[in-house]
């Protein structure tokens, strides 16, 4: 695919974020499987749900442009579930709070990736003049925030970087 106006690029990075998102659905599916805490492994299994939701919105925008969503792999967010699962769940740790902090951490570096994905799209929808396409993308911006936010404060304020320290 030759990148040759805003176009372009937006019609690529919709098939990356899309790729992006089927690789994190399964590390965080893994994530959620090996957490101790009850309330992070709901999170992550919520977080599952939300990025399924992301996919079949980036599916149906992919669909509207005549693109095919599988049509490119993410080196990037392959790299970061690489990582997730090297220091999350195959690294030794002394305890389950210390991993469940590193889950916590590897899983914002995932959900960091998707909130530059959809920030990027939504920028480039408006810029455009694709404003059915940047209302998705919005709301998908809106409610990958929210579960940055509640890692935030599983970490922070129910005890699990406490609990770790």
């Amino acid at each position: 695919m030759s990148l040759n106006t805003l176009h372009d690029v937006y019609h690529h990075q919709l098939q990356d974020l899309y790729s992006a998102c089927k690789q994190s659905m399964k590390i965080t599916t893994e994530l959620g499987r090996v957490a101790s805490d009850k309330d992070l492994s709901e999170a992550l299994i919520a977080g599952t749900t939300g990025i399924i939701n992301g996919m079949d919105h980036i599916a149906s925008l992919c669909a509207k442009h005549d693109l095919d969503p599988e049509g490119h792999h993410c080196k990037g967010m392959e790299g970061l579930a690489k990582e997730a699962r090297i220091h999350a769940i195959e690294e030794s740790f002394g305890n389950a709070a210390t991993q469940d902090a590193a889950i916590i951490s590897q899983y914002q570096r995932l959900v960091h990736y998707a909130l530059a994905g959809y920030g990027t799209l939504n920028a480039f929808a408006n810029r455009l003049g694709l404003d059915d396409d940047g209302a998705v993308l919005n709301q998908m911006l809106d409610d990958t925030y929210d579960g940055d936010r509640r890692m935030t404060d599983l970490a922070t304020n129910h005890g699990i970087n406490a609990a770790a320290a």
